[in-house]
């Protein structure tokens, strides 16, 4: 069997593997719903499951704005985002974001502010957000990132070809895009929000998969919804068919809407109970979410000190 250390290389186009998928959309939302209220999570073990969420954040900065020195602020919050003392009153000696996310321009900023750190940069690509680019362009987007020395690309996807069931187009664009990326892991942003039903999901992610994606990724968090409960079910359970028929594990990220410690527990109670426990790790489990960082060091600060600190005592970078 692979393990999670081992990159998903994809298969040929297998449409027999998804063309007959139906969503019960009622029982998706009863089972989502449950998720938040399965497990009470109190104290030590509720700051220990907001400590994995931040060891699995892709700290992100993707405005217009961006300069070298917000992306350095933004590298040196990932090195260290919960103070020194608060992490040795818990008994841990470090720790780091997941990654770091942003332009392909701003990767060798990060690069250079992230030094041996060993945090992954990762990049978006393929015209982010829309995607609306000519697909040649699209690819040297990536080329470049990639030598910029990005470790993880994040494409988006070509949303019109999921509406009209053009499975082999969309799979020849991924096809390629995985290509491009070379050594760096792609991450398939699906834009779900922008698919209209569980079933385009279900479908755009097993298309994703076998054109080689390593993470498959809700959003890109500039839609009118991104990731919810049901659609990042539905994906995982994609993520499940596809092991079973492969041995390959890919990875999951839902972005945008994350944005308290209810929200970091309960998609990692989604991880643990659909996919188990490698899914809880940044090895198969990010969360594109910058803004929720804020409330994960929060929580922490409650729990170490007995109560909550002045938000401008745990700035953002």
């Amino acid at each position: 069997m692979a393990t999670a250390s081992l990159r998903n290389p994809g298969t040929d186009l297998r449409p027999e593997w998804f063309e007959q998928i139906r969503i019960n959309t009622p029982a998706v939302e009863r089972r989502a719903a449950t998720l938040p209220v399965r497990r009470s999570l109190k104290k030590e073990w509720q700051a220990g499951w907001i400590l994995n969420a931040i060891l699995c954040i892709d700290l992100t900065t993707l405005a217009g704005d961006d300069t070298e020195d917000r992306v350095a602020r933004l590298c040196a919050k990932a090195m260290q985002p919960i103070a020194p003392d608060q992490l040795a009153a818990m008994g841990v000696d470090s720790l780091t974001t997941g990654a770091v996310c942003v332009y392909p321009t701003m990767v060798g900023a990060a690069k250079r502010a992230l030094g041996n750190s060993g945090v992954p940069v990762a990049s978006v690509a393929t015209g982010f957000p829309a995607g609306l680019m000519p697909l040649d362009l699209r690819l040297a987007e990536i080329r470049y990132a990639v030598d910029q020395g990005a470790d993880e690309i994040d494409i988006v996807i070509t949303r019109a070809h999921v509406l009209q069931g053009n499975w082999t187009a969309l799979y020849d664009e991924m096809r390629a895009m995985r290509e491009a990326c070379g050594p760096a892991r792609m991450k398939a942003i699906l834009a779900t929000g922008d698919l209209k039903s569980l079933e385009n999901v279900a479908k755009a992610s097993h298309v994703a998969m076998q054109a080689g994606s390593d993470y498959i990724k809700t959003s890109t968090g500039k839609e009118g919804v991104n990731a919810t409960l049901p659609v990042s079910l539905v994906m995982c359970r994609a993520i499940r068919d596809y092991q079973d028929q492969t041995g390959f594990k890919v990875g999951f990220k839902p972005a945008g809407g994350l944005k308290t410690s209810k929200d970091a527990i309960a998609w990692q109670v989604l991880m643990k109970e659909e996919l188990g426990d490698d899914w809880t790790r940044p090895d198969l489990f990010r969360i594109g979410a910058s803004s929720l960082l804020g409330d994960l060091e929060r929580q922490i600060s409650h729990y170490v000190t007995g109560r909550y600190a002045a938000s401008h005592r745990l700035t953002m970078a």
